[in-house]
């Protein structure tokens, strides 16, 4: 991160910082709530308002959808909402249902109940990439661009234990080493390290909780419902704002399962993230990120998964595999047991408790590690 880049950086956490300490957040913010579509009906919308209102002093709520916008649907309700974002009639907007152009995908909220810790999960709607790992790379940064503008200045990554982890946390060191500056949480597992299990979601482990899209959606969901049913969101704050690079709407989103309690803290969320200047973050850590080489790095990974090698690799003489090499992601376990193979060192592949494992005989184990090794698949 440049000189520069980390001052305008500092600028603006030290505004958000002073502004929290000192309770003065100057002007009231102005956010927009679409009234259509929601499973409980218009009248929990408006009771939302009503509480965000009451609750936090901070803000005023402007409805959309009702009478005199004189608009039936949602789509109606959305190009209001569009156009009055556009105009600066309101600073941000709650809806549910918004279509996020490609890039651009929700950070999400939620009080985890272990310890009633508040917990980003980046993230929850939208698409980020069409590549699980390049989309939960970006959602990182999206992670930490949502941290800095609720006033976390060094905010801290987990990734959960998902398909393509082991490969995130790879390239997410990578950007690390190139100066992209973040910290990473650690499991309150035994065996530590940055990929997170079911506990560390549970206690809130990390700030931030990185994730793909579909999974994110459905945390959202547990977190927020796992005590009503699943029928009524009672507790977060919703699926959170789109965050993209270039993007310049401050949109939040709710669910048509979202309750009142919810909906009123997502119009919370987004009246923070607008006074803590989120798009412009964004813009910054996104710079940063790229500074670091996070876009060389997202395309080596597509050109390496378009350019896999399709030859057949001769399995070398089958022998008891009685040690485990661990720490490879799903996505790579079979790469990485073909480079044994191609080395005639006999492997197979597995699940340990912890994820997918390298099973190899224990005379192989120390040979196998460093081919390994020098191949990348483990450090």
């Amino acid at each position: 991160m440049t000189d520069k880049v980390k001052e305008r950086v500092a600028g603006v956490f030290n505004e958000v910082a002073a502004a929290i300490e000192s309770g003065q957040f100057g002007q009231k913010k102005k956010i927009g709530l679409t009234l259509l579509d929601s499973e409980h009906g218009i009248d929990e919308l408006k009771k939302a308002a009503r509480l965000a209102e009451n609750n936090y002093n901070d803000l005023e709520v402007e409805l959309i959808g009702c009478e005199g916008d004189k608009c039936s649907c949602l789509a109606d309700a959305h190009s209001i909402m569009d156009q009055k974002l556009e105009e600066n009639e309101i600073d941000a907007a709650v809806t549910l249902h918004y279509n996020f152009p490609l890039g651009v995908s929700t950070v999400g909220r939620v009080v985890t109940p272990g310890q009633g810790k508040k917990m980003l999960i980046a993230t929850t709607t939208g698409t980020t990439d069409t590549n699980r790992v390049p989309s939960m790379l970006k959602n990182t940064i999206y992670g930490i661009a949502a941290a800095k503008s609720l006033g976390i200045e060094k905010p801290t990554v987990g990734i959960l234990n998902v398909e393509g982890a082991r490969l995130v946390e790879k390239n997410l060191r990578k950007l690390k080493e190139n100066g992209y500056e973040f910290e990473f949480a650690a499991s309150v597992r035994a065996d530590g390290g940055s990929v997170m299990r079911g506990n560390d979601l549970l206690l809130g482990v990390p700030d931030i909780m990185v994730t793909d899209t579909l999974t994110g959606n459905m945390l959202m969901k547990v977190f927020s419902a796992f005590n009503t049913g699943g029928q009524y969101e009672a507790v977060g704050y919703g699926y959170g704002p789109g965050v993209g690079e270039d993007y310049d709407k401050l949109i939040g989103i709710i669910s048509r399962a979202s309750g009142a309690p919810v909906i009123a803290n997502a119009i919370k969320f987004m009246a923070e993230v607008s006074k803590g200047n989120l798009l412009e973050i964004t813009e910054i850590e996104m710079k940063a990120a790229n500074n670091a080489g996070l876009k060389n790095i997202i395309s080596e990974i597509k050109n390496s998964s378009s350019t896999a090698e399709t030859e057949a690799v001769k399995e070398p003489t089958k022998k008891i595999t009685d040690e485990e090499i661990a720490g490879i992601d799903i996505l790579e376990i079979d790469a990485a047991k073909e480079t044994l193979w191609k080395k005639d060192i006999y492997a197979e592949t597995g699940m340990g408790c912890t994820g997918p494992v390298i099973l190899i005989a224990e005379e192989d184990e120390a040979e196998a590690r460093a081919e390994l090794k020098k191949a990348g698949f483990v450090e």
